[in-house]
């Protein structure tokens, strides 16, 4: 039997000229690590964090397009900004606000992480792109409170900027209160 942890091609039977198709199923991570004998890690979601990120990120948004629009206007009123090139600088200065904008929001959102994993060897930190983030166990990590959130317009829960550090890593991360309480690992508390 073929089952989903299988690597071994499929063959799907098309309702077309009597073709069929071979398909290759990745295995998921869960099924590899129950083949394996491990234990799926405890995962908790990050929704706090994420909200107030999107938010700020909105709001960084908001404010450099209405920056642009408003030096966009003065520029356009000068003796100087009616000439032939003026369209050409405000499409330049356009591409850069857009640019600075851009980098702003995937800045900010990459500073809230999607979940936190509690493995039986390691904490993981999964990043809002993809990226995992290794940590120590939590008996063995270190977690500092930076700041402590108060819910509000940005976000609907309390919200700490934390940050981790055990072994050779060392990151600064926005989670949602409870996720990974600073009382509940080894506590460095020096502010």
């Amino acid at each position: 039997m073929v089952g989903a942890s299988d690597p071994r091609p499929v063959r799907i039977v098309r309702s077309g000229p009597g073709r069929a198709r071979a398909a290759r199923l990745p295995p998921s991570a869960a099924d590899a690590a129950t083949a394996g004998g491990g234990t799926r890690p405890a995962r908790r979601e990050n929704r706090g964090g994420t909200r107030r990120v999107q938010r700020l990120a909105l709001l960084f948004v908001v404010g450099v397009a209405v920056l642009f629009a408003t030096l966009a206007q003065y520029a356009s009123t000068l003796p100087a900004g009616r000439g032939p090139g003026t369209g050409q600088a405000v499409e330049a200065f356009a591409g850069l606000g857009l640019a600075v904008a851009a980098g702003g929001v995937v800045l900010t959102l990459a500073s809230a992480p999607r979940a936190v994993e509690f493995g039986p060897g390691a904490v993981v930190v999964v990043g809002r792109f993809g990226r995992r983030h290794r940590f120590p166990p939590r008996e063995d990590l270190s977690v500092r409170l930076l700041r402590r959130y108060p819910a509000g317009f940005l976000s609907d829960s309390e919200v700490d900027a934390v940050e981790l550090m055990g072994g050779a890593g060392k990151a600064t991360f926005y989670l949602e209160r409870g996720i990974l309480d600073p009382t509940e690992a080894r506590s460095d508390r020096s502010t």
